[in-house]
């Protein structure tokens, strides 16, 4: 069994990964996370009090900030908190240091931004089910996790990379990832913790590792991005899942 993440592991994983100037796929995972963006901001639009859970790379704040939210941040990790704060001195952002499962704010929010947190929890449901009390009923969470079943998951297995879809890879590793889902589980998971599903979506369609696509052209990448729209969301590297407090 897994140990319960520390602010110790946040603050390892800060500097390992968000805080490094050493790690070469950045640019294709803030790539990726900026076609999230539109069905973030369309989930949240009707959303005075919203909380992103986690600051990672700050793109998601800075994309938020940019399209005239005013945000809340909940962070584990002191460093990140410091270098958030450190970026965002003049901006409309209100800091939380605190770990998730301790977190609990004065007042409910009207959404909850879940971006690439599931998958590092110790208890996903458990978790889910606090976001739930953060939550005014109607409120939405808006969650997004790797997707197990994504192409390139999918071609490591038939290539015998990989044993499983579900395998956690080196980099599954080194950003702190315990699970990855398949779009099913993640609807289930948010299910069992008393929400409501509303919407789907998937982006980044990736036939490879991002190892594999250090060197590969912005515009090839950007069009693997663009075209997720048209792709089934279960076969993105990437799903969301729009769901309601009842």
């Amino acid at each position: 069994m897994q140990d319960r993440l520390s602010e110790t592991d946040l603050d390892r994983f800060a500097n390992e990964y968000y805080l490094s100037d050493e790690i070469d796929d950045t640019d294709i995972e803030e790539l990726a996370q900026t076609y999230s963006i539109p069905p973030i901001l369309a989930a949240t639009e009707a959303a005075p009090r919203l909380l992103e859970m986690g600051y990672g790379t700050g793109l998601i704040a800075r994309e938020l900030l940019a399209a005239g939210r005013s945000i809340e941040i909940v962070e584990g990790s002191g460093q990140l908190v410091a270098e958030a704060q450190r970026r965002h001195a003049q901006d409309p952002v209100e800091f939380h240091h605190s770990m998730f499962e301790a977190f609990q704010p004065t007042e409910p929010y009207d959404a909850v931004l879940a971006l690439h947190v599931l998958e590092h929890v110790d208890d996903p449901v458990g978790l889910a089910r606090r976001i739930i009390e953060w939550l005014r009923p109607g409120g939405v969470i808006v969650a997004v996790t790797p997707n197990a079943n994504s192409i390139h998951r999918q071609l490591g297995v038939a290539m015998g990379v990989q044993e499983r879809l579900d395998d956690l890879s080196a980099r599954d590793h080194l950003v702190g990832h315990r699970r990855v889902y398949e779009l099913h589980e993640l609807c289930g998971d948010l299910s069992a913790a008393g929400f409501e599903i509303i919407d789907t979506f998937g982006y980044f369609v990736k036939p490879l590792s991002n190892g594999q696509m250090i060197d590969w052209s912005p515009a090839v990448l950007a069009g693997l991005n663009a075209i997720s729209g048209q792709v089934p969301a279960e076969l993105c590297a990437n799903i969301g899942v729009i769901a309601r407090r009842h």
